[in-house]
């Protein structure tokens, strides 16, 4: 080797690409990041994160009897009332003095129904009970004619609760109409054999997936282990009868533990 190729093969005292730059300004610019990646850490450890907004369950009664939703709205735990005509006409009163005074009583929504079968008769009926108050929210069947009408009165800023849903596909027609709320009927397929809170499940698992915005109202309840199973697969609310609310209230343990209570404390000496 002659002493050109020596001097190409001798490794120089400092690299070319460290003399352009500089190592020590690499490893300078290194530790600030890493330092910057350390107090973010640590910020994140210790800062509390912020308070996202919980799912509430809510409990709706399916009622027009206003001595009812009185006496439910007494206990604190009534967040809005579902009627229908059925319901109407068990009170023996008009419809529009039902409305009225369950109204006055709670402040939350109040779900009222039309009985037209057309959408323009709908889309009129349903104008006029919005007039009655905020918090009515208009009670429209799953039909052709109904989704017609819930997707204008959804432009019109009318809440809506698509009702008579007895399937998941029933209830994507009504999210993508435009629904406030979409209401299972669950006793209703239980009666005909079906399980009805699957068909729950499957329209709160699809609500998820899409982040649709309607929420799932589960009616048609029979009993208190309904109220339970929509509110374990994560349904928004459930609308229950004044009976099924009683017997969500009573527990045979309970009476049991009152009466002890009781005979015991008449045991401790007064005065």
């Amino acid at each position: 080797m002659n002493l050109d190729e020596e001097e190409f093969f001798k490794k120089p005292e400092k690299d070319t690409f460290e003399q352009e730059i500089g190592l020590d300004v690499i490893k300078d610019k290194v530790d600030e990041i890493s330092k910057k990646i350390d107090l973010l850490e640590k910020k994140l450890s210790t800062e509390k994160p912020e308070k996202l907004e919980k799912k509430k369950f809510q409990i709706f009664l399916d009622t027009a009897d206003v001595e009812e939703i009185r006496k439910a709205h007494s206990w604190g735990i009534l967040d809005g009332v579902t009627t229908n005509p059925t319901l109407v006409s068990k009170t023996g009163r008009s419809f529009e003095e039902c409305i009225h005074e369950i109204v006055s009583i709670v402040d939350g929504p109040i779900s009222a129904e039309v009985v037209s079968t057309d959408a323009e008769g709908m889309i009129k009926e349903a104008r006029e009970l919005a007039k009655i108050h905020e918090n009515i929210v208009v009670k429209i069947p799953i039909t052709p004619d109904g989704l017609k009408a819930i997707k204008v009165l959804s432009q019109e800023g009318i809440k809506t609760n698509a009702t008579l849903c007895f399937s998941a596909n029933q209830a994507i027609l009504a999210t993508k109409a435009g629904a406030t709320y979409v209401s299972p009927f669950i006793g209703r397929l239980d009666d005909i054999g079906h399980e009805g809170m699957q068909v729950v499940r499957e329209i709160v698992q699809i609500f998820r997936n899409y982040d649709f915005k309607t929420k799932v109202i589960v009616a048609s309840i029979r009993h208190p282990l309904h109220v339970i199973e929509a509110a374990k697969c994560g349904a928004d609310m459930a609308t229950v009868p004044f009976d099924v609310l009683e017997k969500m209230v009573k527990h045979a343990l309970t009476d049991v533990g009152i009466k002890r209570f009781l005979e015991d404390w008449a045991k401790v000496p007064k005065g």
